[in-house]
C-alpha cells in the first residue's frame, strides 16, 4: 500500500501553504471573537472566494463548488491545523441546516437563506430541546396550529445555543396533537424577531450565556415556511441531527487542539526542564495523539462515503461521542500542562490564551451531554450500529 501523495496533491499542498502565507495575517485570533465581528466576516468571505470554506457546496448557493475530494479536504484542514489560523465559520447554521436544505428544502428556501447563511450575514438557532423534552426530544409539546395561512406558535424551548443573537430559527413544533408522537412533529423557520418570541439567557459556569430559554406566545408563521411536509419533520430533524453530530466530532478541531498543546509543553518548563521531555505528559499527549488520528482518518472515511453518496454507517455514529470526550481530555491536558495558571479564569492577568482552554474544559464538558448525551449515543451505537437488542423499557404500572 503506498500512502504518500501523488505530485498532484503536494502541488495543491504548496497551494494551500502559500495561501496562507499571503493570508493569515487577515484570519481572527482564534479566541472569543464575536459571531458578528468584521474581521470573522471578512475571512470567511476570503476563505469562500478560494475555496477554504464551503468548498463542494454550490455555486449558485454561494458555494464554491469544487468536486468532493477526501484528500484534498485533509490537506486543508492538516495545513490550517499547521499554520494556526482557524477555518471558516462553524455552527447551526452552515454545518447543520445548510446541509439539511440542501438535501430536503425547497428550491426558494434554497436561495433565500444558504448564501446569507454561508457568509455569516444569517445568524440561525436550533429550536429542538424543551424542558420535558430533551433526550427524549420526540416528546416535545410546543404546539402549532394553522389559522388561515399562519402557524400560531405557544410554548417554550431550553438551552437554544445563540438565540439572544440568534437571526434566525430551525425550530420543531406539534402541528398533529392526535398523531403518534413520532409522526405529529413539522419543522419551521422563522425570524427571531417575529413578535412574540421571548429570550432570557441562561449563564453557564463558563461565566457566559452561551444558552437560553426561549419561549413562544401567539408567534404566527407562515405555512410555507416549512421543511418538507407537515407532520414529518421528525425525519427533517434526524438529518439535521445527523449533521450536528458531525460537527461537534470535527476532526480537525481535535488536530488544530493537539498542536496546540504539543507547543504549550515545547515551551512550558518546570526546573529548567520543557514539559514534553516529562514522561508523564508526554505519554499522555501520545495516547491522545493516537486517537486524534484515529478520528482523523474516520473523517476520512465519512468523507469518501458522503462524496460517493453511500451510509457511513457505524463509522458516523461514533463521531459525536468520540469527539466530545477526546475534546474535553485534550482541554484537560492543557490545563494540567499550564499548571498553576490553568486554573485561573476570568481577568487574571496572567492568564494564558485569553482563557480559551479554560472554557473548552468546562463548555465540552456540557457537550458531552448536549446534542444527544453520550448515553443516548451509547445506545445508537449498539442498537443501530452493532445489531444488539434494544434497551427493555420499564413495565407500566
Amino acid at each position: 500500500m503506498d500512502l504518500n501523495f501523488t505530485a498532484e496533491y503536494e502541488d495543491f499542498r504548496a497551494d494551500v501553504r502559500a495561501f496562507l502565507d499571503k493570508h493569515k495575517a487577515d484570519a481572527p485570533v482564534m479566541a472569543n471573537v464575536g459571531l458578528r465581528s468584521e474581521k470573522r466576516l471578512k475571512w470567511q468571505r476570503i476563505l469562500l472566494e478560494h475555496g477554504y470554506a464551503a468548498r463542494t457546496l454550490p455555486k449558485q448557493y454561494g458555494g464554491f463548488g469544487a468536486e468532493p475530494d477526501s484528500l484534498k479536504q485533509r490537506i486543508i484542514a492538516e495545513e490550517f491545523a499547521r499554520a494556526k489560523v482557524p477555518g471558516g465559520i462553524a455552527g447551526q447554521g452552515i454545518n447543520m441546516l445548510v446541509p439539511t436544505l440542501l438535501e430536503l428544502g425547497t428550491e426558494e428556501q434554497k436561495e433565500k437563506y444558504i448564501a446569507k447563511t454561508l457568509s455569516g450575514e444569517m445568524i440561525w438557532c436550533q429550536g429542538y430541546s424543551e424542558p420535558g423534552a430533551g433526550s427524549d426530544l420526540a416528546s416535545l409539546r410546543t404546539a402549532a396550529v394553522v389559522d388561515g395561512d399562519d402557524f400560531v406558535i405557544n410554548g417554550q424551548k431550553i438551552w437554544t445555543s445563540t438565540a439572544n443573537q440568534a437571526d434566525m430559527i430551525f425550530c420543531l413544533v406539534r402541528t398533529e396533537p392526535d398523531a403518534p408522537k413520532h409522526q405529529g412533529i413539522s419543522y419551521l423557520l422563522f425570524s427571531m424577531d417575529t413578535p412574540g418570541i421571548e429570550v432570557r439567557p441562561l449563564m453557564t459556569m463558563t461565566g457566559r450565556a452561551e444558552f437560553n430559554e426561549v419561549f413562544f406566545t401567539d408567534v404566527r408563521v407562515p405555512t410555507s415556511q416549512i421543511v418538507g411536509q407537515r407532520g414529518e419533520g421528525w425525519m427533517v430533524a434526524n438529518a439535521t441531527l445527523t449533521h450536528e453530530r458531525g460537527m461537534l466530532g470535527d476532526p480537525d478541531a481535535a488536530l488544530s487542539r493537539l498542536n496546540s498543546i504539543a507547543e504549550i509543553m515545547q515551551n512550558e518548563h518546570v526546573d529548567g526542564k520543557s514539559l514534553m521531555d516529562n514522561p508523564v505528559y508526554r505519554d499522555r499527549l501520545v495516547a491522545l495523539e493516537a486517537e486524534v488520528y484515529a478520528m482523523k482518518f474516520n473523517g476520512m472515511r465519512l468523507t469518501t462515503a458522503s462524496s460517493e453518496k453511500k451510509s457511513a454507517g457505524l463509522a458516523g455514529m461514533i463521531v459525536k461521542l468520540q469527539g466530545c470526550e477526546l475534546n474535553h481530555r485534550l482541554a484537560e491536558l492543557a490545563i494540567d500542562v499550564m499548571g498553576e495558571y490553568g486554573i485561573l479564569f476570568e481577568d487574571s492577568p496572567f492568564l494564558r490564551d485569553h482563557g480559551l482552554w479554560q472554557t473548552h474544559y468546562m463548555f465540552d464538558l456540557g457537550l458531552i451531554i448536549g446534542g444527544g448525551s453520550a448515553q443516548i449515543q451509547k445506545n445508537i451505537i449498539s442498537e443501530r450500529g452493532l445489531g444488539m437488542p434494544r434497551e427493555p423499557k420499564a413495565a407500566k404500572a
